[in-house]
């Protein structure tokens, strides 16, 4: 009995003990200082959940999952009085921006009342690059330091504001970088900047299963993770948003304010803003002796940042980054100082606390402008278009579009009644235009008209060219879609498309299965056909069958070859699952143009497709084409290392597709030996480059044509500034910008493609036509520039040449592809086009 007593006094102690303690700090939690070594992400997250279940302050919730399985989470933090109240916070707040069904009058006319409860919410996001890895560090520190019960600075912030933190946006990309870190570390960390822990292999942490920069995604939601958390984003729309990052590790620590250019819709106060908390910051950082900067290189400009596609969406969205990329737990900086993983941590956690106490004390003004940026968004939009209307000249490219403005909460409808008149996207003129009753419409004067500006913009002012990323982007050019800006407000006349899930005709006994080609949706179709077993044919002419018109590369699905007893409920079964249309014929003999039967129409060979990674091959270029196979379009592609090609079985394969990179004596003799044996490369950006002058390629590299001025000896040297030097630069920069392609669309690379094809340039690579045996399938003239900066030099060179080509090579193809189609897989009308080079040429 008295052994009993003891065990119970025991336990009792124990519980007194810990209460006292409160919640374990995650040192005590993890066993290790933070910054003595890498926490993986699974204990990040087990910390997390130990601190929900341990602080009555907390509510943690798991948004989503990465594509390798990993928890996504976000941890919103409060006051005893404000913890309960989650839900109603959120819903007051969409009610400030006028995005939540039961808005009510008061919040709409502008209350002072409907502000006065309300918190501001503070959100910071920290690792989106998985070998940016301090920040998931400092996370754990910042939440600790919020929820303990001894910290009365943090209980006094959160009276009046809500916390969110995400402690790692990028699991993945972070548990890549942390396993090749801790496998090749020694006993202690080698601070050496040539050690082999200061060298990442390929591809690297920064991406994401795919190798996708999710810090390039947020607009544009393409990946599993940023369709995810930009859901929840929109579920909140918070006041403030940090988003954390690291740089090379000799860098000094950056924090807003941004450099220019800025954006033209960002506002006077969310300028304003970033200089309150920047100062704030620099308190902090001064005290410390810290080095830091500001206002240079981090722009606000492009909308798919972390803190660009915050700031048009109402927030103050900022970019923190601390030096400290490829620095492992150690290295030595060029200036002899060793930086180590602990201070990179104390500098992201300093920032972060910075943060939160310049939004508490500020908290009423931010709400109050948060609530006005949404007032004007609604009653008063910016910009010279107050209605966008896209014509509805290719179903599947509105509905995808479509897709985009619903992930972005971007209210549209469809049809307007009567001719208008408007800015042609195509033309750069103003026309007049007859809507029809399914072409989209998108009304200005809504909740997210900022965001709505920005991507629709047929040209984005750019008031300071150095730039940090692509400075074009529009919607309908992305999208290969007809659109006109109107100045005038027009409400569309309903708010759904008048057109039903596409699903095949219901027949006993069809002669074949027609389906028309001109979106990534017909691509997914035929790759799943062929995955089925099911022989496919295309039109390599146009005809008439059953009263319809039947364009170039129109798929033709024949019972010949495929006459088995089930061939009819197979066929339009798999039709269905991919919602699309058949039509079915009844016989082969056709109105207009060439019969079923004629050599006019072409079987497709189902492609065995060979893509090629590894060391010296962009990793982003090179997921981009894994992921349009894997997600995008469900077919087989093996990927290949390219030091490993000379082992590989080539002839296991029909198709090739080297991405941008740097390939090491390219083109073999073996690689060009399968080509003229009847395989087909392709060959992208700076693969296409290397093609250059090699034997057997026709490819030549345009000449610039020299200034007879430049070789009078007689005229003046020119003398450049040291201070220019960055400027001088950008005369030869094409950070992004947006041309107009002649597109020869009688060709499969063609197919389903109007004749004026817009690709994104990010470089002024140009080549000279083609020869008389090959195709100049894509060129520019003089004036197909569209939008975006492009450098003087760099605009007079981008003019008569080609830039999509295709030339025969004995039985075998190459195709030359010198722009990336289907760039951050944003770029809609590129997949058809990618879709033509692996399934219709060379057929």
């Amino acid at each position: 009995m008295i052994k009993k007593i003891s065990l119970s006094i025991a336990f009792l102690l124990n519980v007194f003990v810990a209460l006292a303690q409160g919640v374990q700090s995650p040192e005590q939690f993890l066993g290790y200082k933070l910054g003595e070594q890498f926490t993986p992400h699974h204990r990040i997250v087990e910390y997390f959940k130990y601190v929900a279940d341990n602080s009555k302050n907390v509510k943690l919730q798991q948004y989503g999952t990465t594509n390798e399985g990993r928890p996504l989470i976000a941890m919103f933090i409060a006051s005893d009085e404000n913890i309960g109240r989650l839900s109603e916070i959120r819903h007051n707040n969409l009610k400030l921006a006028g995005l939540d069904q039961a808005t009510t009058s008061s919040f709409v006319s502008g209350s002072s009342s409907s502000l006065q409860n309300m918190p501001v919410i503070c959100w910071l996001s920290y690792n989106v690059h998985g070998n940016e890895p301090a920040s998931s560090e400092a996370a754990m520190q910042v939440l600790f330091d919020m929820v303990d019960p001894a910290n009365t600075q943090t209980k006094a912030w959160l009276k009046n504001t809500v916390v969110v933190i995400d402690p790692c946006l990028n699991p993945d990309g972070r548990e890549r970088y942390v396993n090749f870190y801790n496998a090749v570390r020694g006993a202690l960390p080698d601070a050496n900047p040539s050690a082999r822990e200061h060298s990442e292999p390929w591809p690297g942490g920064r991406i994401n299963h795919y190798y996708f920069d999710l810090n390039r995604d947020w607009a544009w939601q393409t990946q599993k993770e940023s369709q995810e958390r930009v859901a929840l984003f929109n579920q909140w729309l918070p006041q403030i948003h940090v988003d954390y990052h690291e740089q090379g590790y000799n860098a000094p620590y950056y924090f807003a304010p941004a450099a220019e250019p800025f954006h033209k819709v960002i506002t006077q106060w969310q300028r304003e803003a970033q200089n309150i908390i920047g100062k704030n910051n620099a308190k902090y950082f001064d005290q410390n002796g810290w080095l830091y900067f500001t206002r240079y290189e981090f722009d606000l400009l492009y909308p798919s940042y972390g803190d660009t596609y915050p700031i048009y969406n109402g927030s103050i969205g900022m970019t923190y980054e601390q030096g400290g990329i490829s620095a492992g737990l150690a290295v030595v900086t060029s200036t002899g100082d060793t930086l180590t993983l602990a201070e990179r941590i104390a500098h992201h956690h300093t920032s972060s606390l910075s943060t939160v106490e310049t939004a508490s004390a500020n908290a009423q003004k931010f709400v109050d402008e948060f609530k006005k940026f949404y007032d004007d968004s609604r009653e008063n939009p910016s910009g010279e278009y107050k209605t966008y209307v896209v014509a509805n000249d290719n179903n599947d490219k509105i509905k995808a579009l479509a897709k985009v403005l619903d992930r972005n909460r971007i209210q549209y409808g469809f049809g307007l009644k009567g001719a208008v008149s408007g800015y042609d996207y195509a033309t750069g003129k103003t026309v007049q235009y007859e809507p029809g009753p399914n072409d989209l419409v998108i009304n200005a004067y809504q909740p997210k008209s900022v965001l709505l500006r920005v991507l629709m913009e047929p040209k984005t002012f750019v008031a300071d060219s150095n730039t940090y990323d692509i400075t074009a982007w529009s919607l309908p050019y992305a999208y290969g879609l007809t659109a006109y800006g109107l100045k005038e407000s027009l409400k569309p006349l309903t708010p759904t498309l008048d057109v039903a899930d596409a699903a095949a005709s219901s027949t006993k006994h069809a002669y074949a299965y027609v389906s028309p080609w001109q979106s990534v949706n017909d691509v997914k179709l035929l790759a799943a056909l062929l995955k089925n077993g099911i022989k496919v044919r295309y039109s390599e002419e146009p005809f008439q069958s059953g009263g319809k018109k039947y364009a170039r590369g129109t798929l033709l699905i024949t019972r010949a070859g495929n006459d088995h007893g089930d061939f009819d409920q197979q066929v339009t079964q798999i039709a269905a699952a991919c919602h699309h249309e058949l039509v079915p014929l009844s016989s082969g003999f056709v109105e207009n143009g060439e019969d079923l039967g004629s050599v006019f129409v072409r079987y497709i060979r189902p492609p065995r497709v060979m893509l090629i990674a590894g060391e010296g091959v962009s990793a982003e270029a090179m997921g981009e084409v894994w992921h349009f196979f894997e997600q995008q379009i469900g077919y087989p592609v093996t990927l290949v290392k390219y030091k490993d090609l000379p082992r590989v079985k080539i002839d296991d394969f029909d198709v090739a597709i080297f991405p941008d990179g740097d390939y090491p004596d390219f083109p073999s003799d073996r690689l060009q030996a399968w080509i003229n044996n009847g395989g087909k490369l392709i060959a992208m950006e700076n693969a296409v480059a290397q093609l250059v002058d090699r034997h057997g390629f026709d490819i030549k590299k345009k000449e610039e044509k020299k200034d007879d001025k430049a070789d009078d000896k007689n005229k003046p040297q020119t003398i450049s500034a040291y201070g220019e030097r960055e400027r001088d630069a950008l005369r030869s920069s094409v950070p992004g910008a947006i041309y107009r392609i002649d597109l020869d669309n009688t060709h499969p690379l063609g197919y389903g493609l109007d004749k004026d094809y817009y690709t994104l340039k990010l470089s002024d690579d140009i080549y000279d036509f083609l020869g008389t045996d090959d195709w100049n399938v894509g060129t520019v003239k003089k004036d197909n520039y569209i939008a975006g900066f492009v450098g003087q030099k760099s605009k007079d060179k981008i003019k008569d040449g080609v830039l999509i080509g295709v030339q025969p090579m004995g039985r075998g193809s190459v195709v030359y592809l010198v722009d990336d189609p289907i760039f951050r897989a944003f770029w809609e009308n590129g997949k058809l086009l990618f879709g033509n080079a692996v399934f219709m040429v060379g057929q």
